[in-house]
């Protein structure tokens, strides 16, 4: 089974109590490894020398010679050193030679140190140099009989020989550490390069990981943070793109008037052709405002349960009185309430915006249809005018912001080319999509917006 641990804090900590464990069983087995070492290189005789000696005078005066030497040949190949009985003078009792030089060594440096070191064990002596051997003299009770014992000296157990077995372990402790900074530095780094791309205006980098850690939450914040960020400054540039293309021929307009009014006899038609053009600045502006809004700042919209169907039947009451001027019948069929979830007032101009649309094409005496249908988790509002429908090629680009089609779908009617842009801004930040086609006569604009499953009413 495979634990994903997604918090940094957490993996830190398991990281570093996994380091300490292993390092701890790395010092405790190493120790336990030494000390076996040392334990096998400390002569036998420092501990056993007493009965060693009361053994080989039984085997002596059991024996003769003979036994003596057998004896002392089984425990030299037990104890890997070399065993001498000899008499009170240094005689050996097996081959007779002289070994009274080896008594010699343990002086006044043999007895003083030996019994501090080990209280229990006889006198005993060192030959002096590093590769020279152990000597120990072990006394009989009795006196007269001494076992020598030569013990070969091995290396001493030094500083560099514990490095030597220490050494792995704080490479290994070094190389986790290492694994654990790449783990955590590497995506920081990235992030950071990232980051500085952004800052220079590459506003469509993204950095995309898959982690689930507090840096993963990190990437996906600023993957977010950046798509707002551009989303909200294409808006503006759009904004100013489009604002300074369309304020162009009205603020010509505008100071033209202005010149007849200051020129002209007949002053009041120059001053009703200003007020005309101030009220056409003040609408695009108004509109301007409304499509902002649109595709601006996600986070600013007010989201809650909204009924489409009370929503149409407001807009088609509101709608009235224009659709009476025009004159036209507004008819509205379909479900009865549908719930979506959205921001009412976007949802609220983006029905406005294509009905009083269908309205200023719809021909006099005729009928604008709005259709309620709900199709299992979407719902669609299909507006339908009788008016003269648009070619087809400009089926999609009607919804483009000041897109007018040849021969005056807009411009005669007084509008600016934002109503259907604003409306289909509004449904796509609802995860919806709005689209037109051609009905012969007229043309069907059709709203289609996720909704919420439909209550189960059976028994």
């Amino acid at each position: 089974m495979k634990i994903r641990i997604r918090s940094i804090f957490s993996k830190i900590v398991l990281w570093f109590t996994a380091t300490f464990v292993l390092s701890l069983v790395g010092y405790v087995g190493t120790s336990m490894v030494l000390s076996a070492r040392l334990a096998d290189r400390e002569p036998h005789s420092f501990r056993l020398g007493g009965l060693l000696v009361d053994d080989a005078i039984r085997a002596y005066n059991e024996g003769g010679r003979t036994a003596l030497a057998d004896y002392l040949e089984r425990l030299d190949s037990y104890t890997e050193s070399q065993h001498f009985l000899v008499d009170a003078r240094g005689r050996d009792l097996v081959s007779g030679v002289d070994r009274s030089d080896l008594l010699a060594r343990r002086g006044s440096r043999s007895r003083g140190r030996g019994r501090r070191a080990w209280p229990n064990l006889p006198r005993m002596a060192w030959w002096s140099g590093p590769t020279r051997p152990w000597v120990l003299v072990n006394d009989a009770r009795d006196r007269r009989h001494r076992l020598i014992t030569l013990t070969p000296r091995r290396a001493r157990f030094g500083l560099l020989d514990s490095l030597a077995y220490f050494l792995w372990l704080p490479l290994l402790i070094g190389a986790l550490c290492y694994m654990l900074a790449i783990h955590l530095a590497s995506p920081l780094r990235n992030l950071r390069r990232v980051l500085e791309r952004f800052g220079r205006g590459d506003l469509g980098v993204r950095y995309h990981l898959a982690r689930r850690d507090e840096i993963g939450d990190l990437a996906r914040a600023f993957n977010r943070m950046a798509d707002q960020i551009h989303t909200l400054l294409s808006a503006e540039r759009r904004l100013l793109q489009d604002v300074s293309h369309e304020l162009r021929s009205p603020l010509a307009r505008l100071g033209f008037a202005v010149e007849l009014a200051r020129t002209s006899p007949d002053r009041e038609a120059a001053l009703g052709r200003i007020h005309k053009e101030a009220n056409r600045l003040n609408h695009l502006v108004d509109e301007l405002l409304q499509l902002t809004r649109a595709e601006g700042d996600p986070g600013a919209r007010n989201i809650e349960d909204v009924d489409l169907g009370e929503l149409w039947r407001e807009l088609v009451a509101d709608c009235a009185l224009e659709a009476d001027a025009r004159p036209c019948d507004l008819e509205l069929s379909g479900e009865r309430s549908v719930v979506v979830e959205g921001d009412h007032e976007l949802l609220r101009r983006a029905g406005e915006n294509v009905l009083r649309n269908a309205i200023r094409h719809a021909p006099a005496c005729s009928v604008v249809e709005v259709a309620l249908i709900r199709q299992g988790d979407r719902v669609e509002v299909a507006i339908r005018d009788r008016g003269p429908g648009v070619p087809r090629e400009a089926l999609a680009d009607i919804f483009e912001p000041f897109f007018r089609v040849e021969g005056d779908r807009d411009r005669s009617s007084g509008g600016v080319g934002l109503g259907l842009a604003i409306a289909r801004r509004a449904v796509e930040l609802h995860r919806g999509r709005v689209f037109a086609i051609n009905a012969d006569p007229g043309l069907i604009v059709t709203i289609e917006l996720p909704c919420r499953s439909q209550p189960d009413t059976s028994d």
